[in-house]
């Protein structure tokens, strides 16, 4: 514990990352981010493939840059979602993944979109979209949870009701 009864960070972090894997919103955002990648993968193999093959030149050199873009997003997503799982599954040590090698990249959203967009295929441009929205909601989750500063134990309902039980009682952990 450091000073005021708040966690040292490292032990906050771990709660926090604990905590987040145990969630609701977890399973939520698990399950969301599995079905955009199997609906994708479905889309690019199938009617994506025709789709693009009746594309003139630059059209379709714009789907491949955005169908490039979208599978290395949703793979970075994936990633760190199954990062959160084996912590959940006690496959992975909750400080384990708090190392920079598993952040989220957040420079998929300054490369600019393909010129002309409305030439792509309407079904590639609303996976885009979806996928750019989950990107961005996990990628908000990455970030407070490994990058921002330790909040203070009444910011994490579960840290502050432990402390005030200790305090009750008396006793560290």
């Amino acid at each position: 514990m450091s000073e005021l009864g708040a966690p040292a960070d490292g032990q906050w972090r771990t709660a926090v990352v604990r905590d987040f894997a145990a969630s609701e919103l977890f399973d939520r955002t698990f399950q969301e981010g599995m079905e955009i990648v199997e609906e994708t993968a479905a889309y690019l193999d199938g009617a994506g493939r025709h789709d693009s093959k009746g594309l003139a030149r630059k059209a379709a050199l714009a789907y491949a840059s955005e169908s490039m873009r979208l599978t290395t997003r949703l793979m970075q997503m994936a990633s760190w979602l199954l990062v959160q799982r084996a912590v959940r599954e006690g496959q992975m040590d909750p400080q384990e993944a708090c190392n920079d090698r598993y952040r989220l990249a957040e420079d998929l959203f300054k490369t600019p979109p393909a010129e002309h967009p409305e030439h792509l295929p309407v079904a590639l441009l609303q996976l885009l979209e979806r996928a750019g929205r989950l990107y961005e909601r996990v990628l908000h989750l990455d970030r407070r949870m490994y990058l921002e500063p330790q909040a203070d134990a009444s910011s994490h309902s579960v840290l502050s009701q432990m402390d005030r039980l200790q305090q009750a009682f008396g006793r560290s952990a």
